[in-house]
């Protein structure tokens, strides 16, 4: 498989190779592709996360995640978001929507492919079927 033309670099402090191993650990069909080192360190690791690669780099303090930027994940059903909320999201902290910022700081979107079917085919809120939805589901 060629490597791919554009693979987002995420920065780390020190924990790159960390991260890596837990994404790998969370997610069933990733695997380590290349474990770069200077001064006995992980400098650069890249990955493969449900075949969309990631470069993780220990570039130090100087920079740090922000929700400008977050990996979005589709989700076949709801045992897949719950299993992946709960891994992402332990020891980091829970957003609106679907988003998390997990224990390194990168933000998540948590997303069930039939999302837009449920939003009203055209990504349009449906705000009276939600309430009828909601109000229906507090009442099981």
């Amino acid at each position: 498989m060629p490597t791919p033309k554009i693979r987002p670099c995420l920065w780390f402090d020190g924990n790159a190779e960390e991260a890596m191993n837990f994404y790998c650990s969370v997610f069933p069909n990733s695997k380590v592709l290349n474990v770069s080192h200077a001064n006995g360190r992980v400098l650069v690791a890249v990955f493969q996360l449900e075949g969309q690669e990631l470069m993780a780099l220990n570039g130090g303090p100087e920079f740090h995640f922000t929700e400008a930027i977050s990996l979005s994940v589709d989700c076949k059903d709801q045992a897949e978001v719950d299993r992946l909320w709960n891994a992402l999201v332990e020891g980091g902290e829970p957003s609106q929507c679907g988003w998390l910022k997990d224990r390194y700081g990168l933000s998540w979107q948590i997303v069930p492919t039939v999302l837009p079917e449920l939003l009203g085919g055209g990504g349009d809120l449906d705000i009276a079927t939600l309430r009828r939805a909601y109000e229906g589901k507090e009442a099981d």
